[in-house]
């Protein structure tokens, strides 16, 4: 099946034999596609927490989202895999250095099926730790700086990713061996992100309460485009689970789409209830969350569960959303009470709804025991505890990564006052995500001509409501070369001020100016929208 090359390493030459003929090339075929499409899932929540952000850190959490990606390709080559899943590894915590740098993975069969080789194995498994490595870098929303992050990303995907994965699907983990039922990521990479985006956010401190007042998404066709993105991705997610083209992927799958819109249309009818709308984003928020709780389910329930467990998580995660504000934790993006309650939930369905019949039907797994409705009672317990052991252990290692990444020189997390006031594409990339930025979104940001309209010659420009933000506009504009007050000059940013008389600052205790501009309008010059910064 596999040969043995002079230094004693197995499966590293293929040249004796032909390391495929073991393998289910259907099979493989599936695991690859999958592996794409999981692929997908990391730019769908980039797009997805840019569309939630306001538009001045918009093109932020997306470069923030991606270069995590880079990062965890890198670590996972390097040693997350072998600290991950090594099949040699017997402390039952974490694995070794066995397949570092993909040692010995050439033709073995794979620890999750014989079905499929290992190399396969762990490129499928590298997209799992970077949709979690990318779902925790929603906690730097509008505030937190991006190397810093990456940084962090890099010992949490070793401290605490690979730990947990270890936990879950190594052949001599813990929980593996203590009977957990964890069908494709509820501890590893539902509990392992939200947690940790929680833990991460209490590290950074809350945004300032001034930019809080009025926020909402600022692009819900953004949110929208990421949501379907992840949920085609999350198809491969929990199908690819099953380790091959069998029925017990088609299984998932089915799952996972009931699970999603019965949580999706319980989310809108819970909004609707206070609201008295039909939300889109909430649409968007009950899809995701009920995907999180299918996450360690899809292959383990039955379908009629899964319909139960898509209301119940929809309830969860839409009331979840309040408990940031019960602890004080600015956990911007929910990422808490959408991932960490939904795997939650979905975990504790496993312990009363685990059919043995549904595990089964990979053909690998013919000797499964279910759950509480299996008579396997103890299941529950066993579920609890793994929930409890996870939640703890992500919290404290993820807290202690990054207040330790906090404390070194260089490299603290949080960004100035004044990068917030600007906003983080402004600040830490020099891009943006829009070259124009429409006068009218934010109330609190501009304050609206008062005289409308100017005489022909005359520029408009948009005054900051907040105080600290006019000075910087007004501290730039007198920096400028050949400026003085009202003279011509350049924002930062690089926008131009040309030479128009400013309309004043507001006065510092005027309270905000609730007027609004209508959307087809901006600052105008003879009727052509004038460049204004955020």
């Amino acid at each position: 099946m596999s040969t043995d090359d002079s230094s004693g390493n197995v499966g590293t030459e293929s040249a004796p034999e032909n390391l495929n003929l073991p393998f289910n090339a259907g099979d493989q075929a599936y695991i690859i596609v999958a592996s794409a499409m999981v692929l997908l899932m990391i730019p769908g929540i980039a797009f997805l927490y840019s569309g939630l952000a306001r538009r001045k850190s918009a093109l932020s959490l997306i470069w923030v989202t991606m270069m995590s990606f880079s990062v965890i390709v890198f670590q996972w080559y390097f040693w997350g895999y072998s600290l991950a899943l090594s099949s040699t590894a017997t402390n039952g915590f974490i694995g070794n250095l066995d397949k570092f740098g993909l040692r010995n993975t050439l033709g073995e069969p794979s620890p999750g099926s014989p079905l499929i080789p290992e190399l396969l194995y762990s490129f499928y498994q590298m997209q799992f730790c970077a949709v979690t490595a990318a779902l925790v870098m929603g906690a730097t929303a509008e505030r937190g700086r991006v190397v810093p992050a990456m940084v962090f990303t890099f010992f949490w995907a070793t401290l605490v990713y690979c730990p947990l994965a270890y936990w879950a699907w190594g052949a001599n983990g813990w929980a593996f061996q203590y009977g957990v039922l964890d069908y494709a990521g509820g501890g590893p990479v539902e509990i392992g992100s939200g947690v940790s985006a929680l833990a991460y956010s209490w590290v950074l401190g809350r945004r300032n309460e001034k930019m809080m007042l009025n926020f909402r998404p600022h692009n819900i066709s953004l949110i929208t485009l990421g949501t379907i993105l992840l949920w085609f991705g999350w198809l491969g997610f929990n199908g690819g689970s099953a380790f091959g083209a069998n029925l017990r992927a088609t299984m998932a799958c089915w799952n996972s789409c009931l699970t999603a819109m019965f949580a999706a249309m319980t989310w809108c009818l819970l909004d609707f209830r206070l609201a008295r709308k039909w939300s889109l984003v909430g649409w968007c928020s009950g899809t995701i969350s009920g995907l999180v709780a299918a996450t360690p389910a899809a292959g383990v329930i039955t379908p009629w569960a899964s319909i139960i467990l898509g209301v119940v998580a929809g309830v969860a995660c839409n009331f979840g959303t309040k408990v940031k504000f019960m602890i004080g934790i600015d956990d911007a993006l929910d990422v808490f009470a959408e991932h960490a309650i939904g795997g939650i939930v979905g975990l504790v369905f496993n312990a009363f709804f685990a059919a043995d019949y549904i595990i089964s039907l990979d053909g690998v797994n013919m000797e499964a025991t279910g759950g509480f409705l299996n008579h396997n009672y103890r299941q529950l317990y066993v579920q609890i505890a793994y929930i409890v052991a996870a939640c703890a252990y992500t919290f404290v290692m993820s807290a202690t990564i990054a207040k330790a990444i906090d404390f070194v020189p260089g490299l603290h997390l949080r960004a100035s006052s004044e990068a917030e006031l600007l906003g983080m594409d402004d600040d830490q990339h020099g891009e943006f995500a829009y070259d124009y930025v429409e006068v009218r979104r934010d109330y609190l940001a501009w304050t609206p001509a008062e005289k409308d309209p100017k005489e022909d010659g005359v520029i408009v420009i948009p005054q900051h409501g907040i105080a600290g933000h006019q000075d910087l506009v007004d501290s730039a504009r007198l920096r400028a070369p050949g400026c003085g007050s009202g003279g011509s000059g350049s924002e930062k940013g690089g926008h131009s001020n040309n030479s128009a008389p400013a309309t004043p600052p507001p006065e510092r205790d005027m309270p905000p100016v609730a007027k609004t501009i209508p959307e087809e309008e901006d600052a105008v010059v003879s009727g052509k929208p004038v460049e204004a910064t955020q």
